[in-house]
């Protein structure tokens, strides 16, 4: 089963790393219940065309969500590209069938993904409703993002980066037998460095940590991550946990010692370059920053991409279901926006500044 996930993961163009098995079992040993799972599969001619990695919740009603959670920037299906409409009209009666009377949840949906074609042929009642911003920047060599800046930016990102090389950090790619000292390190770094502030709580907890390692030893070994140290004066003063597809590659969490600030050091800038040296020659086209639209982000004039959440009923029974639940999704969504520009506007006035409202957090230590 393994092997075919792979091959499938790899059979499907618009696959992120997020769809790996090796993330999914990963977290579903960190974060499953027992008995919830529904993994649906489709086979042709018995090789495996079409896969959907589901699990049933009750919130209060009961809903099939994706794997992955909070911790999961994009969720999908697979299919085959050789015969992804056939496979999707397939899926979709397959899932219907999981499902029963039971709402189907599919959230931070990638645009262009294969559930695309699962809601393009789903039969019954369904909503499409926004989800998660993520930025994102082409695939290409530093000299041409430092190009998409203003010049004067674009000369203090050149400082930074003299500044860098005449400390003599060193990088180096960690070996798959390394990961599991190495992560622990970058989480201890990543406590470190957010120590005081608001940290993502769930990095903290030891079932995240678990997940990331057993996840990390095996995509760093298959080539879907890439775990990086830097160091100065021989100490690890930085670790980063990059994510890669075929199609995409993304900073997913990275961990920095305060004396990097001491030394002036722009960590994102180090760690965009890292990306930047790594994806040339690779095939991907897209440097993804992942979920959030943080200040820092915004330095680099990325391109905004924003998820969607998929909301699929079959049955009448079903139905007002998922109109309770978009209209609770989008008064939600309402309510934060509202909630940031009031924030914004206060801390404006504390400041003495005129208010700008930032876009949502959603997970601090992207490593980009």
């Amino acid at each position: 089963m393994v092997r075919e996930w792979r091959d499938l993961h790899g059979r499907c163009r618009t696959a992120t790393p997020f769809q790996s098995h090796a993330w999914l079992h990963s977290w579903w040993t960190s974060y499953g219940v027992s008995g919830r799972l529904r993994l649906v599969l489709v086979r042709r001619d018995g090789e495996l065309v079409a896969a959907a990695p589901l699990m049933l919740v009750f919130r209060p009603f009961r809903t099939l969500v994706p794997l992955g959670g909070a911790i999961t920037d994009f969720t999908d299906v697979l299919l085959d590209d050789s015969c992804a409409p056939q496979a999707a009209r397939t899926l979709v009666a397959a899932v219907r069938e999981a499902a029963g009377g039971a709402l189907v949840d599919l959230h931070e949906v990638r645009p262009g993904s294969a559930a695309e074609l699962l809601l393009a042929h789903w039969p019954g009642l369904s909503a499409r409703l926004p989800d998660s911003v993520c930025l994102e920047l082409p695939a290409a060599p530093m000299d041409e993002l430092l190009a998409r800046l203003p010049s004067k930016a674009a000369q203090r990102v050149r400082a930074k980066l003299r500044r860098i090389d005449a400390l003599a950090v060193d990088e180096r790619a960690v070996a798959p037998g390394e990961v599991p000292a190495a992560l622990d390190t970058l989480l201890t770094l990543h406590r470190l460095q957010w120590r005081g502030r608001g940290v993502t709580r769930e990095h903290l907890r030891s079932r995240f940590a678990e997940h990331l390692d057993r996840a990390a030893r095996l995509m760093v070994a298959q080539g879907e991550a890439v775990l990086t140290e830097f160091r100065l004066d021989g100490t690890v003063v930085a670790c980063d946990l990059t994510l890669q597809s075929p199609s995409l590659s993304g900073g997913y969490l990275y961990g920095a010692h305060p004396v990097l600030r001491a030394h002036k050091v722009d960590v994102a800038t180090m760690l965009l370059r890292t990306s930047a040296r790594r994806l040339d020659g690779s095939g991907r086209a897209v440097l993804s920053m992942l979920r959030g639209s943080e200040t820092y982000k915004g330095h680099w004039r990325p391109g905004t991409v924003r998820n969607e959440r998929f909301l699929l009923a079959h049955g009448t029974r079903a139905a007002p279901l998922l109109w309770w639940c978009a209209g609770y999704l989008r008064a939600r969504r309402r309510a934060a926006v509202i909630v940031r520009g009031l924030r914004a506007r206060r801390q404006a006035v504390t400041a003495g500044r005129p208010s700008r409202a930032n876009g949502a957090n959603s997970r601090q230590g992207s490593g980009i």
